[in-house]
């Protein structure tokens, strides 16, 4: 019974280390050797690549990807 409980407790503990190191590295905007500067660039170069993606996408549902098939010319 004592060595279920202490195997409990040792988990538990894992865990909650395993969280705590998730939360101290997870969760910072820049990373090792990066300056906020590069980390804002950075952020913000995803953002605008999510974006374009984004946007290709409904282009691509909305059929607007493809060339318009009409010309300019008049057809008799």
């Amino acid at each position: 019974m004592k060595s279920v409980s202490v195997g409990c407790c040792r988990l538990i503990l894992g865990i909650l280390l395993c969280a705590l190191a998730l939360l101290a590295v997870g969760c910072s905007t820049s990373q090792l050797g990066e300056t906020s500067a590069e980390g804002h660039r950075r952020h913000k170069r995803v953002m605008r690549l999510n974006q374009q993606e984004l946007m290709s996408d409904i282009d691509r549902v909305f059929l607007l990807d493809e060339p318009s098939k009409l010309t300019d010319k008049r057809i008799p």
